[in-house]
C-alpha cells in the first residue's frame, strides 16, 4: 500500500478562459519516504496539495490515500493525517497546553498535550500564550497540532518559511524524528537546501504538471554535470559567445541569470583551462570566477527557467 497515490488530477477553474491550475499530475508516495513538492509560483503545486490534504475537490482524477479514497472514505482518512498549512492562525488567548488539548478533542486516538510537546521541544512554554511565542515558537506549536492525532501521513506546506537558521534546523529534526516511526510526510518549500537534506524524492511542477520526479540525486544528474562553473567578464557578451561556451569540453549546459553566466560541467580540470583560453581570445577580462558542487537549485532553474523568467522585461 502506497501512502499516496493520485491518478491523473485536474483542477479547472470556471473563467472566460477556463485556468487550468493543474493539468494531470500522477503521483506515488511511498509509506515512510519524505516526498517533496517543488515549483514557481502559480505553478500547481499549492492546489495539488490542498487536493491531496482534502482541503480542495479536484475537477478530475482519483486520490488514495493510505489506501482510502477522497470522496468515500472522508471522515477515516481525516483521522490518519496530520496537517500543517504555512500560515495557522492560532486562538491568542489559549496557552501552548489549551491549543493542544483542544486540538487533540478532535481524535478519538493520538497523543497526549505533554508528548507534542516534548515532540517540538515546547514544554517549557506550556502555559504561555500563542501571541506571546516567537515565530519559530509558534511554527512548532503548529506542527505539534499536526502531530497530536498521531497521524500516520503528515503535510507540511513550507513549514520553515520566514524562520531563522536556528528555527529551521530544530523543525528539520521535528521531521526526522517522526520519519524514525516510518510515517511518510509530503511536504512543499522553496528552500533547495530544505528539499536535498529531508526529501527522499521529490517532483518539480511547472504549469500544472509534473516536469521532473526523482531522488536528489537524479534529479541533479538529469542536468548532466556534477560542478557548476560561474564567472562574470568585464563587458557584455554575445549570443554567439554563448554558443561558443556550450563546445568546450565536458560542458553539459549554459545558463545565464543577470551578467553571470554558468556552466554545468563533468570535468572542471578540463573545462576550466579551456574557458580561460576562449575568453583570451575574445580579449575578455574576467572580474569573478567560482566554482561549486551541482545543486537542486541548479535543476529548479534549468528546468523550470524561473530565474530566466524573473530577468526577463
Amino acid at each position: 500500500m502506497n501512502a499516496i497515490t493520485c491518478r491523473n488530477l485536474r483542477k479547472t477553474y470556471p473563467a472566460k478562459p477556463p485556468v487550468e491550475a493543474v493539468r494531470g499530475i500522477d503521483l506515488t508516495v511511498q509509506v515512510g519516504e519524505c516526498f517533496g513538492l517543488l515549483g514557481p509560483n502559480g505553478a500547481g503545486k499549492t492546489t495539488t496539495m490542498e487536493i491531496l490534504e482534502g482541503l480542495l475537490d479536484a475537477t478530475e482524477g482519483e486520490v488514495e490515500i493510505l489506501g482510502q479514497l477522497w470522496g468515500r472514505d472522508d471522515d477515516a482518512i481525516r483521522q490518519r493525517i496530520g496537517i500543517s498549512l504555512q500560515e495557522t492562525r492560532l486562538s491568542d488567548k489559549l496557552t501552548v497546553r489549551e491549543t493542544l488539548q483542544l486540538f487533540r478533542s478532535f481524535y478519538p486516538r493520538g497523543i497526549s498535550p505533554d508528548e507534542a510537546m516534548e515532540r517540538v521541544s515546547l514544554t517549557e512554554k506550556s502555559r504561555a500564550l500563542t501571541d506571546k511565542l516567537s515565530g519559530g515558537q509558534r511554527q512548532r506549536l503548529a506542527i505539534a497540532c499536526a502531530l497530536v492525532g498521531d497521524p500516520e501521513l503528515l503535510f507540511l506546506d513550507e513549514p520553515t518559511t520566514g524562520l531563522d537558521p536556528q528555527s529551521r534546523r530544530q523543525l528539520w529534526e521535528v521531521i526526522h524524528e517522526f520519519r524514525k516511526t516510518g510515517r511518510t510526510v509530503m511536504l512543499t518549500t522553496h528552500y533547495m537546501d530544505e528539499a536535498e537534506r529531508l526529501c527522499d524524492r521529490i517532483a518539480i511542477v511547472d504549469a500544472g504538471q509534473v516536469i521532473a520526479l526523482g531522488t536528489p540525486r537524479e534529479l541533479i544528474a538529469k542536468i548532466g554535470g556534477h560542478q557548476v562553473l560561474e564567472f562574470r567578464v568585464s563587458s557584455g557578451t554575445s549570443p554567439e559567445f554563448l554558443a561558443e561556451l556550450e563546445q568546450l569540453p565536458a560542458v553539459q549546459h549554459v545558463r545565464t541569470a543577470g551578467e553571470t553566466i554558468s556552466l554545468a560541467v563533468t570535468e572542471l580540470h578540463t573545462t576550466l583551462p579551456a574557458l580561460l583560453e576562449r575568453l583570451r581570445q575574445r580579449n575578455l577580462e574576467l572580474v569573478e570566477l567560482s566554482s561549486r558542487t551541482a545543486s537542486l537549485e541548479d535543476v529548479f532553474v534549468t528546468l523550470t527557467g524561473r530565474h530566466l523568467r524573473d530577468d526577463a522585461p
